[in-house]
């Protein structure tokens, strides 16, 4: 009979590459509380302590990412009045009223 394939939550692949960190437990009594083999305990650690990095440098990143964007925003908005105004008096110059 075929398994089908688990998939686990990052919250949960940080609860149990943490506890492989603590190392108050061997991998394999961690294996059997969380019905995981050891060897996906080990990967999860390595690439918790690879990625872990990233923690801090995430917030300027994501920062630089939403000003370039608000600016970007700003500048259409800017553009749009303009166009606005433009369309506005011509219509005004051709006896349209708003």
């Amino acid at each position: 009979m075929k398994r089908t394939r688990r998939k686990f939550s990052n919250e949960f692949k940080a609860k149990v590459a943490i506890e492989a960190l603590k190392e108050r437990e061997p991998l394999a009594k961690l294996a059997v509380r969380f019905e995981v083999h050891q060897n996906q305990i080990s990967q999860w650690k390595r690439e918790f302590l690879e990625n872990s990095s990233s923690v801090f440098e995430g917030k300027s990143v994501k920062t630089d990412k939403v000003e370039a964007e608000t600016e970007k925003l700003y500048t259409k908005i800017g553009k749009l009045e303009m166009e606005r105004d433009f369309l506005k008096k011509s219509l005004t110059k051709l006896g349209y009223t708003t």
